[in-house]
């Protein structure tokens, strides 16, 4: 992902050295100011009925029509968990108090340049209501998810993991990193409850 352009005047930008670093930086030659490509950051949460999982069905591209997990992009001024819990509102319907969201995966996608946090969250019945960027939503649990029609089957083993933890009770916090070369997911804490 290249910064063609300043993001604070528009000019183009150019690539610089700069002694003593391993690689040039984008700048701006009008600014004279260095431009960063921070990643972006997309929040998720695992909603749980049961030993179902609130799934939504994609109105929007990138895989428009195609089954996930309820998320997006932090907007400014939001915290992580006041975030995940838009997202899941503007989504699905389904009202999560977003000091009641459990921390739960963090991980890196390389090659989009993004990082995730994922969050957990149990709601006592099914009601759910399709949003402005869903076809529709749904609990699903393991054996009924069209794992087939899954947006980003990349992650499956994230999912598998929160079906996991459903089915035990035994939840871990887990880091993941995506790469072109490689999809691992670790858990670095366990908790039960």
């Amino acid at each position: 992902m290249a910064l063609n352009y300043c993001s604070e005047c528009g000019s183009h930008t150019e690539s610089r050295w700069i002694a003593g670093l391993s690689r040039p930086r984008i700048s701006c030659p009008r600014c004279n100011i260095d431009l960063h490509e921070h990643p972006q950051i997309l929040v998720t949460c695992f909603v749980s009925c049961g030993q179902r999982l609130l799934w939504l069905r994609r109105r929007l591209d990138p895989k428009s029509g195609m089954w996930a997990i309820p998320g997006g992009f932090r907007e400014p001024g939001e915290s992580l968990r006041e975030a995940a819990a838009r997202e899941v509102f503007e989504e699905t319907g389904v009202v999560l108090d977003a000091d009641s969201l459990s921390f739960y995966m963090t991980g890196t996608i390389t090659f989009i340049n993004q990082i995730y946090v994922a969050f957990r969250a149990s709601v006592p019945d099914l009601t759910c209501e399709a949003g402005s960027e869903a076809l529709e939503v749904a609990f699903f649990d393991n054996s009924e998810l069209p794992w087939d029609e899954v947006a980003y089957p990349e992650v499956n083993n994230s999912v598998e993991s929160a079906y996991a933890d459903l089915a035990t009770g035994h939840y871990a916090v887990y880091h993941a990193e995506l790469t072109p070369e490689r999809n691992v997911i670790t858990p670095v804490q366990s908790t039960l409850e």
